[in-house]
């Protein structure tokens, strides 16, 4: 399981002052403002820096960093990543994960035969999907919905599903990308 989550990703600078956009990775991004500092990410540093401002603007969080004063000093954080601790990330209902802890799950059928790992979480518009890689490299899709999936354990670095019948025979070769 991981100990840190990426919140964002520094895309441009933003006005003279030193504040940056920020494109949101978390799914909640009025998070940002119960935000007190954030590790930054670059190719050369890593860091933890205060937030003095944030704000919204469109789809995107506009940041003041504490310390950096002028843009070109914001420039150089072009393309950092933002990242949080678990502890401050937003807490889970029951039979709530974290996508970052659902990637990379074993994933075996109800009678014990693993089927492959879980290598992707897409979001549809009435219920994840979990994209599972078998180990011929081909893909099946299974819905994140309780008749399909039937215990999830992170921890231990599993999850059981229910095989549909005829599912198997869907699946197709991973488009690489």
């Amino acid at each position: 399981m991981q100990n840190e989550f990426q919140v964002g990703a520094v895309a441009s600078v933003h006005g003279i002052k030193g504040e940056v956009k920020v494109f949101p990775t978390t799914d909640e991004p009025e998070k940002f403002r119960n935000l007190k500092s954030v590790t930054l990410k670059t190719e050369k540093e890593e860091r933890e820096i205060k937030l003095q401002s944030v704000k919204f603007f469109k789809n995107m969080v506009i940041v003041k960093f504490e310390g950096i004063e002028n843009p070109e000093e914001a420039q150089k954080y072009r393309g950092a990543t933002l990242w949080i601790p678990r502890e401050a990330a937003v807490p889970l209902k029951q039979n709530e994960y974290y996508q970052a802890d659902l990637i990379g799950l074993s994933v075996f059928a109800e009678d014990g035969a693993e089927l492959g790992t879980l290598t992707d979480v897409l979001e549809t518009g009435a219920n994840d999907v979990y994209e599972v890689t078998l180990p011929d490299k081909k893909t099946v899709l299974l819905p994140a919905i309780k008749d399909c999936v039937k215990s999830v354990d992170p921890e231990g670095g599993r999850m059981v599903v229910h095989v549909m019948e005829g599912l198997l025979d869907l699946a197709t070769p991973k488009k690489n990308g």
